[in-house]
């Protein structure tokens, strides 16, 4: 698609570290030059979450403030899983999406990244009917917050579930098509997934077919991703931007696309250095991966 002169551009970013608290990742996305964050607002792999101290979240918003870093968001922890048919398992996420929701408003965050689950033994409808319900579950317990749910495309591996963008759509009628949950498309995922966002023509097509299936209305951020595994390889493997089967012009063409120039874009590659708490410095491969971002968009 050919892009206006002087029209908004995406705003870019990516995941930065909450070690040594949550006003920390602000300071490390400030000094990496980003537009845009996205963080935890807990330990991604463990259910208990610590206490946010007054002090904690008024430091967090002044620093996004001072900054105008934003959109921020949050990706909720790998362990939830919605499509589970053990309810044990299964009322744990529940209980464990909604207090990740409280925490995003409190902290004044624009969503809630979320994979939407995995069946394990039981089957695709009855997974999204679970997933469904418990979302559901989820808004009726906490019903004035504020924070989008974002429901994150998948690669499809295993039974994992939001690989294909109709799953998306059972996900979001099931709930009525309630204004509170949107979309954050993975371009690794889509790779994976089968769908070609690698060649021009295939782009355009795949994204025509989320804006009638879905609707670019509900499209609320982007992962960028290249992709370690080849196309329809049903495997999540992030790769550095341009050094995986996506390359570099299905980046450009995306950044470039002005049906997009509003939607937040971020990062979730690896990182060259784990940094200790103490420390706020820019990464390395964030540093080479924003600056090869930056000058596809602004060329």
């Amino acid at each position: 698609m050919v892009t206006a002169p002087n029209r908004p551009q995406p705003r870019l970013g990516a995941h930065m570290s909450i070690a040594g608290g949550l006003p920390r990742a602000i300071d490390r996305a400030e000094v990496t030059g980003c537009e845009a964050l996205q963080i935890f607002t807990k330990s991604s792999n463990q259910w208990r979450a610590r206490p946010l101290s007054e002090t904690e979240l008024h430091q967090f918003r002044e620093r996004a403030s001072v900054t105008k870093i934003g959109p921020i968001v949050a990706h909720a922890s790998y362990l939830i899983n919605l499509a589970s048919p053990e309810n044990n398992l299964w009322n744990r996420s529940i209980a464990a999406l909604e207090e990740e929701l409280r925490r995003a408003d409190a902290l004044g965050l624009d969503g809630l990244i979320l994979h939407p689950g995995a069946y394990t033994t039981s089957n695709e409808l009855d997974g999204l009917k679970r997933i469904g319900k418990g979302i559901a579950e989820v808004f009726t317990r906490y019903s004035d917050g504020t924070a989008l749910l974002l429901l994150e495309n998948t690669a499809g591996q295993g039974t994992v579930l939001g690989y294909q963008f109709e799953q998306l759509r059972s996900i979001i009628d099931l709930l009525n098509g309630t204004n509170r949950v949107g979309v954050c498309l993975d371009t690794c995922h889509l790779v994976g997934a089968g769908y070609d966002i690698i060649s021009a023509d295939g782009q355009n097509l795949v994204f025509e077919s989320f804006n009638t299936i879905i609707g670019f209305d509900r499209l609320k951020a982007f992962h960028l991703n290249d992709s370690k595994k080849p196309l329809g390889s049903r495997l999540d493997r992030h790769e550095h931007i341009g050094k995986g089967y996506l390359g570099i012009e299905p980046f450009r063409q995306l950044l470039k696309d002005e049906r997009f120039s509003t939607v937040p874009m971020l990062l979730e590659t690896a990182k060259q250095q784990k940094t200790p708490p103490t420390i706020i410095e820019a990464d390395t491969m964030d540093l080479e991966n924003l600056a090869l971002l930056k000058r596809l968009r602004d060329k």
